[in-house]
């Protein structure tokens, strides 16, 4: 049952990043597209849906079974996001939508490997920087700041998002061998730029903890 659900929030948060694309796909205004694209990442992260990009940013402050879990939510990202596309495709919005995708699908898939993992990497130290934003952040503003500039930044700057191509390729109807490589090679990427920062927060000294406050019924002790 625990395995069926990290499977399940997969696809939850497959098919939240897929509406996400949609809206992209959707609007002709590129930046207007980025912002809203961010729907999907505030979908996972309000919901707790279990998003690839996300959760492998994490790998290294959690146990074994922690990163055992990261192939199936791969695969329930996976199959949100083809799920999506497919369904939109027998839609009346479907070839406006899949015209869009192919365009955006065969600059990735003419693109070198080396180009992909790279790009791959700065998108994913975007969306560590926005899903740790939204964990940490004390003011309820700066959360949801923190999503919609971490997504918008990485769409605007044409970085790659592995579970987001999932979506255009399926839309696209462009699935393939060298597809499956290359998203591969994405997710790949992803991973090394997930875990760069919080790796090198390590290395990093940390601030002092405050002294405890002592309460008056302490304090009242003390000078008693």
């Amino acid at each position: 049952m625990k395995w069926f659900r990290t499977f399940a929030g997969g696809i939850l948060a497959g098919i939240s990043i897929a509406i996400g694309g949609t809206v992209f796909l959707s609007l002709e205004n590129k930046v207007l597209g980025a912002l809203f694209f961010t729907v999907g990442l505030f979908a996972v992260c309000t919901f707790g849906f279990n998003l690839f990009t996300g959760k492998v940013c994490y790998v290294f402050d959690q146990d074994k079974t922690y990163a055992l879990g990261l192939p199936l939510i791969w695969l329930g990202t996976l199959a949100g996001a083809f799920l999506t596309g497919f369904a939109e495709r027998a839609t009346r919005v479907g070839p406006a939508l899949a015209e869009k995708a192919q365009a955006i699908c065969t600059v990735k898939l003419n693109d070198g490997l080396l180009s992909i993992f790279i790009l791959s990497f700065f998108c994913n130290v975007l969306i560590w920087l926005a899903v740790e934003g939204f964990k940490s952040n004390p003011h309820p503003e700066g959360k949801y700041l923190s999503l919609f500039f971490g997504v918008a930044v990485f769409i605007l700057c044409g970085f790659e998002h592995c579970v987001a191509n999932m979506y255009y390729f399926s839309v696209a109807g462009m699935w393939g061998w060298k597809t499956l490589a290359w998203v591969l090679v994405m997710t790949l990427g992803n991973a090394a730029g997930g875990v760069f920062f919080p790796l090198m927060r390590r290395l990093l000294p940390q601030p002092a903890k405050k002294p405890e406050k002592v309460e008056n019924t302490q304090k009242k002790q003390l000078f008693s």
